[in-house]
Parts: C-alpha cells; structure tokens; sequence
C-alpha cells in the first residue's frame, strides 16, 4: 500500500501503477469502490486512494473525507456551545451566591476602656433588593437599628468599647436570601464583686464570690490575699482555701475563720486573651463573742443610771425639805389675816 499521489483525472499510488501494470481488470474495480465509497469520482475524492488484492481487499485513507470532517466540526462547535453556557451560567449565579461585605474593622480590641468607634458594614452584590437592614449583639436585635432602608451601607456607634459593650455584633441585610457578617468587639474582662465586704464570725465559714462579664470570656480564675509579709497567691484544694470556678463565676471558700489569720483583703483576678483584671473584696472576721458586747453595753448603762439616780437621792439636803414644808403652811396664814380684817369692817359698821 504506500502513500498516495494525486494526478488531474486519475489516482495513482506505487501499489496502484504495480496493480494497473498487473492486472488493469482490478484497478478498474477498485476505482469503482471508491465512487461508490466517497460519492465521487476517484478524480474527485481528493486523499482517499482504494487498492485491490487480488480483487478482495481494499483500503481507503478515509480521515481526510469530506463526510469525516463535518462530523468533527460539529462536535467541536457542541462542545464550545456547551462552555459558553456554562460561563454565563457561572457569571450569572456568582452575585446571587456569593455576596461580599466588607467589615469595618472586623475585629476591635482594647485593653483599657477607650471612647465609642464606629462598625460599618457595606454589602456588594446583594443577591436581591434591599428591603430592609438591622444590627444584632450576641444574636439580639439592638432595636433602634432596624429600618428599611435599601442602602447597602450599615453604620453603628459604640458609645465605648469596654467589657459592657464588647460582644459579637452582626450586620443583617433583609434580602433573599438573607447574607449578614459579624464583627468581634474585645475587651478586657469585666469583674465585679458580689459583696464588697463580708462580715464573718470567727469560726464560721466564709465564701467570697466574683462575676465576670465581657467577650471574649474569661479562661482563667485566681485567687490573692494581702498579708504582713506581702501578696500571697491562693492555693487551691488546700485544707483552709477552696476554689471553685464556672464559666463567668469565681467562689472562695474559707473555712474555720481565725480573726488575727483571715481578716485582710482578697482579690479575685480574671484573665481572658485581651488582658487580665482584678477586684477587691475585704473581708471582717468578727470575735465569737461579738454578739455577747452590745447586750452587756445596755445592762451597764441601766445599773449606772439607777445608781447615780439613788445617789441623788440619799445627797438631797434637809433645808430643801423644810422649805417644801412652810411653803405649805403659808396659804393658812394668809387666810387669817383676812378673817381679821373682815372682822374689823364689821365693828365699824356697827358703832
């Protein structure tokens, strides 16, 4: 077989020329093949070249016909058909699922309460209207941020970023569907006392209680204590101290109170991944007798009252008794003076 060689009017092949030489009965045969093959004559089907082996085998370089070439033509527009639509498809999905909205600042921190900032949230590609827009803290609605405004842009003041208005706030846009993001607000940790002072009586038991507030929340409680020789670090589990922490919430307690060890001030300090802080509680350990002192007060004041009024008593002088004495008589005199002076009127009268 070979390759094949075009000629005007005629295909001629070196195993076509040895066939035509050999037996030109067969080349005529094989040309006919291949206008039934091609649908052209062997002058018009240009590349294809048909052979004949002792009149039972043929061969035809059928890639380069013309039926072969529009059938890969057509598959390859189908195929570009099908990658335009996909693209368009891509392009046209890509707002609608894939939103953006740009955080200013995604992530507040300070360690000292510092004045308000503002968070503001900007929604691009919003995959429907805007009908409306709110801000949430820790997933609740801050109400006086709900509107319908169709703006993408959201804005809201902090009046400080401190433990009271650290959080996770979130801007929500009313569209469908609904697309929101978040802004983490951190802040050194809140901590209050429950009591500022306790009172306890010696031998009790004492409990000292602290809270904690604030995002993030704290990871790690301790206990301190101011003593003669300094500050010293409270050990838990030991046979006088007990620690017991949960979450936002912090106990000590101390049993079997001494009023010469245990009176002092303690400190319960909170730690979170911004900063630490600490708060004071002072604790009063009361003598056991200390309910006995006011009840014996009051009886000393009554024995003292009684005494200096019988005291008085016995010191009054015997000329104040005397003079109590004619005070009495003195009405009875007068009364006779006047007896005598009516008695006088009555004479005179009479001479």
């Amino acid at each position: 077989m070979g390759s094949c060689m075009e000629t005007t009017g005629k295909w001629l092949t070196k195993g076509c020329v040895q066939q035509q030489a050999r037996d030109p009965a067969s080349l005529a045969a094989s040309q006919q093949a291949a206008t039934r093959t091609h649908g052209t004559s062997p002058a018009g089907a240009r590349g294809g070249c048909v052979t004949a082996d002792n009149g039972q085998r043929t061969h035809a370089h059928t890639a380069l016909s013309p039926g072969n070439g529009v059938t890969v033509r057509t598959v390859a527009m189908a195929i570009t058909a099908l990658g335009v639509l996909l693209l368009l498809l891509f392009h046209s999905a890509t707002p609608y699922s894939d939103p953006i909205i740009v955080r200013d600042p995604e992530i507040l921190e300070s360690k000292e309460n510092v004045k308000g900032s503002v968070l503001s949230c900007n929604l691009t590609n919003p995959p429907s209207i805007i009908e409306g827009r709110v801000w949430k803290k820790d997933d609740v609605e801050i109400p006086t941020t709900k509107d319908t405004v169709d703006s993408p842009l959201m804005e809201y003041k902090l009046e400080a970023y401190d433990a009271k208005h650290s959080g996770v706030y979130s801007c929500h846009y009313f569209t469908t569907p609904a697309v929101n993001s978040t802004i983490l607000v951190k802040a050194s940790p809140g901590v209050t006392a429950e009591k500022k002072s306790e009172h306890r009586t010696e031998g009790e038991s004492g409990v000292l209680i602290c809270k904690s507030s604030g995002f993030p929340p704290v990871e790690n409680w301790s206990w301190s204590r101011e003593t003669k020789a300094g500050t010293e670090q409270i050990v838990n589990g030991t046979k006088k101290f007990h620690i017991k922490s949960m979450g936002n919430k912090t106990e000590l307690h101390i049993s079997s109170l001494d009023i010469e060890l245990d009176q002092g001030d303690y400190f319960c300090n909170a730690t979170n991944e911004v900063d630490a802080k600490a708060e004071m509680i002072h604790l009063r350990v009361r003598s056991r007798y200390a309910a006995v002192w006011p009840f014996l007060g009051i009886v000393a004041e009554v024995i003292v009252l009684v005494a200096i009024i019988f005291i008085y008593e016995k010191r009054r002088k015997p000329d104040e008794i005397s003079d109590d004495d004619e005070q009495g008589s003195a009405p009875l005199k007068s009364n006779s003076a006047t007896n005598h002076k009516d008695k006088n009127i009555r004479q005179r009268n009479s001479n």
